[in-house]
C-alpha cells in the first residue's frame, strides 16, 4: 500500500500522521508512505531576480519545507514506517493530486481543518479540492 501523506506542519496534518500510524496495522506489509508538504509558488515581481535568485528562493522552498516536515518525519521513523518525504512548489490541491497519481499511490491521506459546511462552501479547503480532483480514495481526518 503507498499513501500519500500530506503535512502542513498543522496540527490538523500531524492528527493525519497519526491516523496512517495508528492503522498501519490494517495493510498486509506496513504502508510506503510519500510523506509531502506543498509551497505555494513566490510571486514572481519584476526585479526581484536581481535581489533574490532562483537558489534563495530553492533554499528558501527547502527550509520551510523542512520546518513543515520535521515533526511527520519523527513520528513515522519512531513507528518504523518507511516514508521518502518532499518539498513540492504549486497550488497545494493539484499538485498533490499529481503527484499521487505520478507515484501511484494508492491513497491520499489528509487532515482538515475541521470548518463548518459553510464556511467550507464559502472559502474551499484543500482538503475538498482533494477530494473532488483525485481519482484514487482519500482518507480525510477530523
Amino acid at each position: 500500500m503507498k499513501i500519500l501523506l500530506a503535512v502542513d506542519g498543522s496540527k490538523a496534518s500531524l492528527d493525519a500522521v497519526d491516523c496512517v500510524i495508528g492503522h498501519a496495522d490494517w495493510y498486509s506489509s506496513p504502508p510506503d508512505v510519500e510523506l509531502v508538504t506543498v509551497h505555494l509558488p513566490v510571486p514572481k515581481l519584476p526585479g526581484i531576480g536581481s535581489v533574490v535568485g532562483r537558489a534563495g528562493v530553492q533554499r528558501y522552498y527547502a527550509e520551510e519545507g523542512d520546518e513543515r516536515l520535521a515533526a511527520a518525519k519523527k513520528k513515522l521513523a519512531a513507528a518504523g514506517i518507511k516514508y521518502q518525504a518532499r518539498v513540492l512548489v504549486g497550488q497545494v490541491a493539484e499538485t498533490l493530486v499529481k503527484h499521487a497519481r505520478d507515484k501511484r499511490c494508492d491513497m491520499i491521506c489528509i487532515g482538515t481543518r475541521g470548518m463548518t459546511g459553510a464556511a467550507a462552501a464559502l472559502m474551499g479547503s484543500t482538503a475538498s479540492k482533494v477530494l473532488h480532483l483525485a481519482t484514487m480514495p482519500v482518507l480525510l481526518v477530523k
